[in-house]
């Protein structure tokens, strides 16, 4: 959310301190104070600002806005490893309690918990309490009054779909607490009735938001409620709620049995999108069927126009729904570069690919990537002579795959910045100073890595590993670094980021009617749709003719690829429960070139890069003990 030049003076910025001090206390009955309120509702522009403060908070706080922190949400799930706070990843280490959530009760996945959300929504509700009295001048006073109640309508649905896709059913409120409100009457409302909350809301945004082309970029439009729209009734249409969890539940389980009227809405709602019906929107980049045998040059304009979209400064193009614009040294910043990039960089190294995931990128003519493609059965080592690499390319993993592996992922030899010492590539591999060749062969990944621990006085770290000169503790763990959303053309150490969080894109919105299409039985029109995504990617579409399983397991993967380390996987798993297939302890990558020429790759399995642990109580938080100590009648989700 863009910091607007007209929010300049400081009798705003005073009296809205006040107003948002009173909202530490998620749902508490201490009024906002009457002075302040009074004021606020005085004049239009102190509404407006307002209402920008809520745009600004809908991220969990003033500091932390919503975006690009420096964990992300991707971490608590296969994709991403969070290696300087992974033990406060309680979702995939099976300890999440209501007395112990880690980042789930903390300000680092703020945009998701409880008492932010709320805090948040009674921000909006005292809005929208004393909007309507608002003095107005003109027409075009009271045209912006309807649009600022379209907005916070916008910004308390999307604080509440987080809290339903959290929690399940909530507690509802649409108005400000009065002195003589009674809270501890509060109680959740059932899964349904939380649903039906916020579709009202957004009916209500949709009907009262202009157009994309009519309003400052940051802020709600009819496109963004209706993306808010699709991906809510996407999410409810999954097997968590439908019967698949403590189905007599109705705080988290519907009790109509009605799963494919749910399909037919969340299709409905994401078909609108795409046929235009809130504005134009469209995939970035070509959506026809990519040119057999590509050139390297033609893969990587495929790559570079997947990476660009996450690049996006200034203007945003139409793949854009909704997003939050940083500034590099004024208004909300980011700093991804410096929190996720190498560590010989002077960067942090922070939510880490894992191998398990760099696995499921496909090779660039769509087939899928196989380890152990030229050893069957070997599903741990690579290696091979430089003349074996020279004869056939593809022996090394990082080479001949799809674009989007190159958007997403720094490898060892990936290009980076300016490093001479590389040659301007990432270096993760171990140079060793002597010869491989007599410990290639058909060895255990134990024995493997005790013959090369006999020669460790030879063998030197990589700029980017764990055994780097520089900020060793910053290194990879598993052997990656994630590449989508670094901006190549700054100093991570030095500058913010510019370039723009897309929380919601018109890719998702696809993937959405993919897949609601291919749950109703449709799946000549759902793969079609994938297909759109996969030309765009530089990638060529799968056959329409498939059982409703395999156009399944095709949608997931590409949901997958498509949508990784933006944080929609942590929904994805626990909306197709699927957590206990994916949540497991996973291992590094270690590399080594000798000095033969001789190189190995070796997913370690004797060494851990994170211990995990699935319990099915997680599919769903806790409301965490404090809360239900402040308000005791709230249920508690099941299995706490």
């Amino acid at each position: 959310m863009k910091k607007y030049k007209n929010i300049q003076y400081c009798l705003i910025a005073f009296l809205l301190s006040f107003i948002l001090s009173s909202c530490e206390n998620a749902l508490d009955q201490k009024p906002v104070d009457s002075f302040n309120e009074e004021s606020l509702f005085r004049d239009i522009n102190l509404a407006e600002a307002f209402l920008y403060q809520c745009y600004d908070v809908m991220g969990g706080d003033r500091e932390e806005v919503l975006g690009m922190r420096e964990d992300l949400l991707s971490s608590s799930t296969d994709e991403l490893l969070n290696i300087h706070r992974a033990g406060q990843v309680t979702f995939t280490k099976g300890n999440l309690t209501p007395d112990y959530l880690g980042h789930f009760g903390n300000w680092r996945y703020g945009w998701i918990l409880w008492d932010f959300n709320y805090s948040n929504i009674k921000n909006v509700n005292t809005l929208l309490g004393g909007i309507d009295e608002v003095p107005t001048q003109s027409k075009a006073d009271e045209d912006k009054i309807e649009q600022i109640k379209a907005e916070a309508y916008f910004i308390r649905a999307f604080n509440y779909t987080n809290l339903l896709r959290s929690y399940g059913g909530v507690v509802l409120i649409d108005k400000k607490f009065n002195l003589d409100d009674d809270f501890l009457s509060q109680e959740r409302a059932s899964l349904e009735e939380t649903l039906n909350f916020i579709l009202v809301d957004l009916d209500k945004a949709i009907a009262g938001l202009p157009d994309k082309n009519e309003i400052a970029q940051g802020r709600a439009t009819k496109g963004a409620a209706a993306a808010l729209k699709s991906r809510l009734l996407s999410f409810v249409s999954g097997e968590l709620m439908n019967g698949g969890y403590e189905s007599s539940n109705d705080l988290v389980s519907f009790q109509d049995n009605n799963r494919r009227q749910r399909l037919t809405d969340a299709k409905n709602a994401a078909k609108d999108i795409i046929d235009g019906k809130f504005g134009h929107y469209a995939l970035s980049g070509a959506t026809h069927e990519p040119p057999l045998n590509m050139t390297n040059e033609e893969l990587m304009a495929y790559a570079e126009n997947y990476s660009n979209i996450f690049l996006q400064k200034g203007a945003w193009n139409d793949e854009v729904i909704f997003g939050i614009q940083y500034l590099n040294r004024q208004g909300n910043r980011a700093v991804n570069n410096l929190y996720w990039g190498p560590n010989g960089y002077n960067c942090w190294g922070n939510n880490e690919p894992t191998e398990h995931i760099v696995r499921q990128f496909e090779m660039e003519d769509g087939t899928s990537f196989k380890w152990d493609k030229y050893n069957p059965g070997q599903i741990n080592i690579r290696e091979f002579t430089k003349t074996q690499l020279d004869a056939n390319p593809e022996l090394n993993p990082y080479v001949g795959r799809e674009p989007r592996f190159y958007a997403n992922i720094l490898f060892d030899g990936a290009p980076w910045r300016d490093r001479s010492s590389t040659n301007n590539k990432i270096q993760i591999a171990s140079q060793v100073d002597a010869p491989g060749a007599s410990i290639m062969g058909a060895k255990s990944v134990a024995e493997k890595m005790q013959a090369i621990a006999t020669l460790e006085p030879v063998i030197t770290g990589g700029n980017d590993s764990r055994q780097a000169a520089n900020q060793a503790w910053n290194g990879t763990k598993t052997g990656y670094y994630l590449r989508k959303m670094l901006d190549i053309s700054i100093d991570g150490e030095i500058d913010n980021n510019e370039n723009t969080w897309l929380e919601m894109r018109f890719a998702e919105v696809l993937l959405d009617y993919a897949e609601a299409c291919i749950e109703l039985g449709e799946i000549e029109e759902g793969i079609t749709t994938i297909n759109k995504i996969r030309n765009r990617a530089g990638l060529p579409g799968r056959s329409i003719t498939v059982s409703q399983e395999q156009a399944r397991e095709w949608y997931r993967h590409e949901r997958l690829i498509e949508m990784f380390a933006e944080g929609d996987r942590w929904y994805s798993i626990r909306k197709w429960m699927i957590c206990d297939k994916v949540i497991a302890d996973f291992h590094p990558m270690y590399i080594y070139h000798f000095n033969d020429g001789v190189s190995m790759y070796i997913y370690n399995t004797t060494a851990l890069a994170d211990t995990r642990k699935w319990d099915n109580k997680n599919y769903w938080l806790p409301i965490s003990r404090t809360e239900i100590n402040k308000a005791p009648q709230l249920k508690q989700n099941p299995g706490y």
